[in-house]
């Protein structure tokens, strides 16, 4: 069973170093970082790896606001970089058109695997009607508000069967390519896609967890990060326009 692991990135210098270094080292086929049009580092931080496949690379920080990968001994997996029009959906999509992967995983630049990725997305694929999956999710302040929130969104996703992209979303390519890849739409591609992954086949709910940042929640105040993002999600489901929805929508980085 090969993997690929899709990565779309604008402006995300501060937080891909770690993100890719974990994740190149979990014995991935390939890891494809899809850039929308970065200002910053963040070309260059892939490139960096990607130009020196045969080693590991560990986060070394530089500043308080930079980071650099440092190589180290053990093998990676192959790197590549890739350039797409900005939108998360369009930049999945760009990146899943590259793969050849027989999973695809998308993963977001400030969220970090579990360790037992691999195996835990091959033991939930053992079971042919098993069309993908997601990862439980907790923040990197996994306390107070932040401990609560992670576990709220848990429970929900186990409960309506619909995850959202800081979940480290998995698909059987078959399957994405049926059910017609990411809608354009500038928000909402995650909860959209699940909807129709939900109808496709039983969709794993997996009690790993992955590590996300919790920087939208503490730009904005955790309680009214939540009245927004029900705001949206309810909005969303009564017919609102993603298009529209999207003026609302602050993608804090």
């Amino acid at each position: 069973m090969k993997i690929s692991v899709i990565i779309p990135t604008l402006n995300e210098e501060r937080m891909l170093p770690i993100t890719l270094s974990k994740a190149a080292g979990l014995g991935f086929e390939e890891l494809i970082v899809v850039d929308g049009g970065s200002h910053d580092r963040t070309r260059e931080i892939v490139q960096a790896v990607a130009s020196a496949p045969a080693i590991s690379h560990q986060p070394l920080a530089i500043s308080h606001q930079r980071s650099v990968l440092s190589p180290q001994s053990s093998a990676l997996s192959p790197v590549s970089l890739l350039t797409a029009p900005p939108g998360r959906a369009r930049q999945m999509n760009a990146g899943a058109a590259a793969s050849r992967g027989d999973v695809l995983l998308f993963l977001h630049a400030d969220t970090q695997l579990p360790l037992d990725a691999r195996s835990a997305i091959e033991a939930a694929l053992q079971d042919p009607s098993c069309v993908g999956g997601r990862f439980d999710v907790r923040f990197e302040r996994d306390s107070g508000l932040g401990w609560l929130i992670s576990r709220m969104i848990n429970i929900r996703s186990r409960r309506t069967g619909i995850a959202t992209g800081d979940q480290a979303m998995f698909v059987r390519r078959p399957v994405f390519e049926r059910l017609g890849w990411f809608a354009d739409i500038p928000i909402m591609e995650d909860v959209e896609f699940a909807r129709r992954l939900k109808r496709a086949g039983r969709v794993a709910s997996l009690r790993s967890q992955v590590i996300t940042s919790f920087r939208r929640w503490e730009s904005c105040g955790p309680l009214r990060t939540i009245v927004l993002m029900w705001t949206l999600r309810g909005l969303y489901w009564i017919g609102i326009s993603p298009h529209t929805l999207r003026h609302k929508y602050n993608d804090e980085r």
